[in-house]
């Protein structure tokens, strides 16, 4: 199965060079879709036309970001450098406190080649 699903710029190029090797996202309805095997087509947020194919190889499952980032390495989000609070707060730009404890939070490993 593919599913779709958009990013930001930075990410996109992230996941493009290898840096990024796993996708943050909410545990919502959509996500809960996503087997390991699946594919992911990632489009760049600011040219639809930027895509991008990778594969699922892990799903995680966490309560919380926090749980997620005490438990993966920053580097595998191309973190590497930043604080806990920093990753929490970056986080919390795009989702809220409140979706986050209404879903879950997924890491969704992924391989580009």
């Amino acid at each position: 199965m593919i599913h779709q699903m958009a990013l930001n710029e930075e990410y996109f190029e992230s996941i493009k060079t290898g840096k990024k090797k796993v996708e943050v996202r909410l545990n919502d309805a959509k996500r809960r879709k996503i087997k390991i095997g699946d594919l992911i087509e990632f489009s760049s947020a600011s040219n639809q036309e930027h895509l991008l194919m990778v594969k699922v190889t892990e799903l995680r499952k966490y309560d919380t970001f926090k749980e997620m980032y005490l438990s993966i390495p920053f580097k595998d989000f191309d973190c590497d450098g930043w604080t806990m609070d920093e990753m929490i707060d970056g986080t919390y730009d795009i989702y809220t406190p409140e979706q986050e404890k209404e879903w879950g939070t997924l890491a969704i490993t992924i391989q580009y080649s």
